[in-house]
């Protein structure tokens, strides 16, 4: 157990971006929010999840919807107290603490905002040790936990919740409701006890997320070549590309930012050319025409000389950028995960390869 103030915030922010591989909304608004929550309400407790009660009601929350309208749209300041109301009303009893569903700019900082605002702890996990597109793809599915009852409202007050009966039902349903709103709104789901936290949920992501962004804040001094070098280390990645961006084909379809973008290569990579393609997250990044990486794994573009990470709706023509992938948690891997986010889901005509056996040869500090 812990306090999480105003410096925690900010490289929790940042940490997260990096972990959104491109998605999961601008850090630059979670922020914000998180920030006027605790500097108005106090610091918010961070609960280990050995610390939570087996018999305990924990509850995600999060904004679903592209994040192109998260940033225009935003949230009211009401939503956090009508989602709290509909869930506790519904189970009949009250929430022992939150929790994000993901980690990513905007799905990390909402819950921090909304435990500040309500008085409640938060749980350091998430369902993802990442960001994902859609409401089925948590490691809660994997472990058979139904992600209805669903509580949804948005920032003029409609709300809803969903029993369905299956969690790409959920998915679905949700969607077509989330487009009618406006393209953003507030959600809780996969409401658990503790007992099923401890066994499905990805530990310590917010303290995995706060160690990335300080790593990255600090990354100041020494030369280029040393600072990226620290960079790499920091973060246990691997280096799959370097180069500027020359061209982003975006689109919004269906509540989701889809798209690609075309890199040409600097330094070491001066002649060649890579592509990234996504869907809100980054899914696949390709060199020269071979792929390097694939979901689950994460694929992240950052600055190449702040290292700070740039989502997917940041992406713009001139920035110089590294293509950097990291290893997913662990349940992503197995047959069960890769059913639910594995590359061919997602129209990719490859099977997996864990991204640190595609680049075997390559920049790997691990």
């Amino acid at each position: 157990m812990r306090k999480i103030g105003l410096t925690e915030i900010e490289d929790m922010a940042l940490g997260a971006a990096l972990l959104g591989a491109g998605g999961g909304g601008d850090p630059y608004i979670g922020k914000l929010v998180a920030i006027s929550a605790v500097r108005e309400c106090g610091p918010v407790t961070m609960l280990d999840p050995e610390e939570v009660p087996d018999d305990a009601l924990v509850v995600p929350m999060a904004m679903m919807g592209a994040p192109t309208v998260l940033s225009e749209k935003a949230i009211g300041g009401n939503e956090y107290k009508t989602l709290y109301n509909m869930v506790s009303r519904f189970y009949g009893k009250e929430i022992y603490a939150l929790m994000p569903i993901e980690a990513g700019g905007v799905n990390s900082m909402l819950p921090i905002a909304a435990a500040a605002r309500l008085g409640l702890p938060l749980v350091d996990a998430d369902g993802m040790g990442r960001a994902f597109p859609e409401l089925q793809m948590v490691t809660f599915t994997i472990g058979g936990v139904s992600a209805t009852p669903m509580a949804l409202t948005d920032e003029k007050g409609n709300s809803v919740i969903f029993d369905t009966i299956t969690n790409k039902w959920t998915e679905e349903l949700a969607r077509a409701v989330t487009m009618s709103c406006g393209g953003s709104v507030s959600v809780c789901l996969y409401i658990i006890d503790g007992k099923t936290l401890k066994e499905y949920a990805v530990k310590n992501i917010m303290t995995r997320s706060e160690q990335l962004g300080r790593a990255i804040r600090t990354l100041k001094s020494g030369t280029a070549g040393t600072r990226e070098e620290a960079f790499f280390q920091a973060t246990e990645g691997f280096k799959l590309f370097k180069g500027k961006i020359v061209d982003v084909l975006r689109e919004t379809r269906k509540g989701f930012n889809f798209g690609k973008v075309i890199l040409e290569g600097l330094g070491e990579d001066k002649g060649r050319k890579a592509y990234v393609e996504f869907q809100n997250e980054n899914l696949v990044a390709a060199v020269e025409g071979e792929i390097v990486a694939t979901v689950p794994d994460l694929i992240s573009l950052v600055d190449s000389e702040t290292f700070i990470p740039v989502t997917t709706d940041a992406l713009k023509y001139g920035k110089r950028v590294l293509v950097v992938g990291l290893k997913c948690f662990e349940l992503w891997r197995t047959p069960k995960g890769l059913e639910l986010v594995g590359p061919r889901y997602f129209g990719c005509d490859t099977d997996y390869i864990p991204v640190e056996e595609r680049v075997k040869g390559g920049r790997a500090n691990v």
